[in-house]
């Protein structure tokens, strides 16, 4: 989920609550003689299933004030086994997954009966031909024949060239990467961008580092990538023998690469140098004739993340030998492709997974197959998902919470004390002119590839060059502000700082985070945190960079810019601190723009419901617990989650967001309504002397 603290508020003081339901907050004061005030709402005492909260995922033993994470979670974790397919389980993410997975299965499975339709036909032969190993398994890697010829034909920079783009076309990204994107200087135009890319483990740190674990892991890769190549049809003395030269090369590309914290800074990945910089920065790679055969010989557009990665391309392309090109190339596409060939591939491209994550067992082939679906035809298979699951109901209420949270923004970047009039001016122009998406696409993309039953790879293969194709189409057409990054069945959202939009597909607009029978308390802490989230990102260390029509430009004041950056160090500092395993800390530069976002999430959707909520004339205690309090435990008990020890090692180096329980309990220490509601006492560990506020 992509991307301030609102308002410095001051921390309430009081005494920290015991681990039964707190006490009541006194009763309102009795109006007094000169002014008519409303009457105080009534009381309704529920149950916490009635309002969408768990009693039993609470753990009622804890502290509060000391880890509200286990407090509101502690029993979920107690009674959960993560599954054997999965390396982490969350009873946010990953139930609600399981729910559109299964509801994705059963379109799939009725389109397979209904073949008379073409959209189910073409979902039927991609899902049937993937679930069917046995025809996988017969058709071994014939599918790969084209272009593992390509890559035997390598033998200098040319026939290189060559190879790449046809493995390019066919997403198999080695050496680097080609998509569409945004132009940063003008946001109204689609350029292409070339993008460091070309390794086989999930970060250029694992090439990089020298600990112990790391070393071990990295032997494990280049015993993975023997066993591909062997696989593939190389003797054993062969394929040891490039494996080590594989690992050798990618470790020189990933000494080149920018850091997962240096990609962070969006300035530095605006390079736009166009088809004569490629050239003029690496003159040994036939660029012409890479377009040519990419299919774009005109375009001519160009952005590069990386100038120090071309360097360094320009170096491998001169120094390489063909042979240690074929072999590199050969196991990408293997690895890449994994997934559609025989079981032994598949097993084998488990078998680092599980090195890499814990997880103990290859999920099952109808699962991966509704992946594959979803990746390849994905707004065709959502079409029946969201029929199932997203009503015109569903949808207004969503948007009246969104709307709720712009407003509660608008009204908090008027009170900071520490934006000037004309930074804050240029803020609430920013939120003016976001945009929001919510559900489902207002028109669905086509599909116009070829589909054969029994032909998992060929299929795939068909559906990724359709992807390519499409994407680079756009460069030099007029912006669809509108397309969407992620199929309606995903059960996430994100903020994007070039379209200057929020995107929430119906798959994550499920109980716990959103539930139509919920309180509106729950549904605020619930969905409405992941949309404060997803607007705070708007405003983020990265999103603030951007401005309201999408470029890539300063709009802030020099001291107030100062200000912001200092209230940002404290976020990085405070999360810098937390392990999540013994000897394991998080990378507070990292995780900076999620934490941000979390701690901003969380206080706009409090305030939302708040406004939400002024006027009501009854208010809900469920089993002892207020409305307030009902808030923060949806907060919690929706990123309610467990996770292998190796998952969250690798974590901690990759993923830009905390572990669920720092972003629980990292953003409510930050958040003075939180010790408020729960009594807790100031300098208690959430409800510490120096909270971090940046909105």
């Amino acid at each position: 989920m992509k991307r301030v603290a609102l308002s410095s508020v001051l921390l309430l003081v009081a005494a920290c609550g015991s681990s039964q339901p707190p006490p009541q907050p006194p009763a309102a004061p009795p109006p007094s003689a000169s002014a008519a005030s409303p009457p105080a709402p009534k009381t309704r005492a529920v149950s916490l299933s009635s309002v969408g909260l768990d009693a039993d995922a609470m753990d009622k033993s804890v502290d509060p004030c000391q880890d509200f994470f286990s407090f509101s979670c502690g029993g979920w974790i107690k009674k959960t086994e993560i599954p054997a397919d999965k390396p982490r389980y969350s009873r946010g993410f990953s139930e609600i997954q399981k729910r559109n997975e299964q509801d994705l299965r059963e379109a799939l499975e009725a389109a397979q009966k209904s073949p008379d339709n073409p959209g189910d036909d073409k979902l039927d032969a991609f899902y049937g031909a993937c679930v069917d190993g046995e025809a996988a398994d017969k058709a071994g890697t014939t599918g790969l024949d084209k272009l593992r010829g390509v890559i035997r034909g390598v033998h200098d920079a040319k026939s290189l060239a060559i190879a790449l783009a046809d493995l390019h076309k066919a997403r198999v990204f080695a050496l680097f990467s080609v998509s569409d994107d945004q132009d940063f200087k003008d946001a109204t135009r689609v350029i292409a961008t070339i993008d460091q890319d070309g390794l086989g483990l999930p970060d250029r740190d694992y090439y990089t580092k020298d600990d112990a674990k790391s070393k071990e892991l990295v032997q494990k890769y280049t015993s993975h990538v023997e066993r591909m190549l062997a696989l593939g049809g190389h003797s054993k003395r062969e394929a040891s023998k490039a494996a080590a030269r594989i690992v050798a090369l990618e470790t020189r590309l990933a000494k080149a690469q920018k850091t997962r914290v240096e990609r962070r800074d969006p300035k530095s990945l605006y390079n736009k140098i166009d088809r004569d910089g490629l050239k003029q920065k690496a003159p040994s790679f036939d660029w012409d004739l890479y377009f040519q055969v990419l299919g774009f010989a005109e375009l001519r557009d160009i952005n590069v993340t990386s100038l120090t990665y071309l360097d360094e391309l320009e170096r491998v392309v001169k120094g390489e030998r063909p042979e240690g090109w074929r072999e590199y190339l050969e196991f990408h596409l293997l690895r890449s492709l994994a997934s559609t060939l025989p079981k032994p591939f598949v097993d084998e491209s488990f078998e680092l997974e599980r090195a890499l994550t814990g997880q103990a067992k290859q999920r099952d082939r109808w699962k991966r197959c509704v992946d594959a679906t979803d990746s390849a035809l994905g707004e065709l298979l959502a079409q029946a998902f969201v029929a199932r699951r997203f009503g015109k109901d569903q949808k207004e209420a969503v948007e009246a919470m969104v709307f709720a949270i712009r407003d509660a923004f608008g009204r908090e970047v008027k009170q900071l004390d520490w934006m000037d009039a004309k930074t804050q001016a240029r803020a609430e122009e920013k939120l003016k002119a976001m945009a929001y998406l919510i559900g489902y696409p207002s028109r669905w993309r086509t599909y116009d590839f070829p589909v054969g039953k029994g032909a998992f790879t060929v299929n795939t293969l068909a559906a990724r060059e359709h992807e390519t194709k499409r994407r680079l189409t756009k460069v030099g057409k007029p912006l669809d502000r509108e397309e969407w990054q992620m199929t309606p069945p995903t059960v996430n959202a994100y903020y994007d700082p070039l379209k200057n939009h929020m995107v929430f597909p119906a798959g994550i607009l499920q109980p716990p985070f959103y539930g139509k029978g919920h309180g509106v308390a729950v549904n605020a802490g619930g969905i409405g945190m992941v949309v404060g989230h997803e607007l705070t990102h708007g405003f983020d260390d990265e999103g603030s960079q951007f401005a309201g029509n999408g470029n890539l430009e300063n709009w802030w004041e020099p001291e107030v810019k100062g200000r912001f950056e200092k209230k940002a160090a404290c976020v990085d500092a405070q999360y810098s601190s937390y392990e999540p395993l013994p000897g394991v800390k998080l990378n507070g530069k990292l995780t900076l723009g999620e934490n941000i976002a979390d701690i901003g999430g969380i206080k706009l959707a409090f305030r939302a419901y708040r406004a939400m909520r002024a006027k009501a004339t009854e208010v809900d205690v469920a089993d002892g617990y207020t409305e307030d309090q009902q808030f923060f435990l949806a907060v919690g008990q929706a990123w309610c989650f467990k996770a292998k020890d190796e998952w969250t090692r690798m974590a901690a180096s990759v993923d830009p967001h905390s572990p669920p329980k720092f972003r629980v309990n990292g953003a409510l220490s930050d958040t003075p309504e939180f010790a408020t509601a729960f009594s807790c006492k100031a300098g208690s560990a959430m409800s510490p002397a120096n909270a971090c506020v940046v909105w």
